[in-house]
């Protein structure tokens, strides 16, 4: 018997486009499906070194819910580096200004924080509304249970 790995190569990676609908969905969800994508988890091929992801179209950002009282517990922190520079955003004021920033930091949030994790983060568009502007690449329908 002959058992070798399969090790994908950087050359060999076909990567496709999908389209996600984030309306009524769970923020977490969505985050958790963009992310398998993105890793290419969902491929026979899935090298942990190689990035095997795919592209993803997340639309409607502005429809996703939370659960519970996480609208108004959650709280997105940031730190300008400056003495009294800590800004907070709760998750209410975030996904009604600004939606895409929500859920881009949800799905990188699960991406691994190295230097895939990042090259993996730019294959990822999110727009609030239904519109997007990617219709050349002909991205597939991934469906997400609600």
């Amino acid at each position: 018997m002959n058992n070798v790995t399969y090790s994908a190569k950087k050359g060999e990676v076909e990567s496709k486009w999908y389209i996600i609908d984030a309306a009524n969905k769970q923020l977490g969800r969505v985050a958790t499906e963009a992310a398998k994508l993105l890793r290419g988890k969902h491929k026979p091929t899935f090298t942990p070194n190689i990035d095997t992801g795919d592209h993803v179209i997340i639309i409607n950002a502005k429809d996703v819910i939370l659960t519970g009282n996480k609208m108004d517990q959650k709280v997105y922190r940031h730190h300008s580096g400056y003495i009294g520079g800590m800004k907070e955003v709760s998750a209410r004021v975030m996904i009604e200004n600004n939606p895409e920033k929500a859920i881009t930091l949800a799905v990188k949030g699960m991406l691994p924080h190295n230097s895939l994790g990042r090259q993996s983060l730019k294959k990822l568009r999110v727009y609030a509304g239904s519109e997007h502007e990617n219709a050349a690449q002909k991205p597939e329908v991934w469906e997400v249970s609600k």
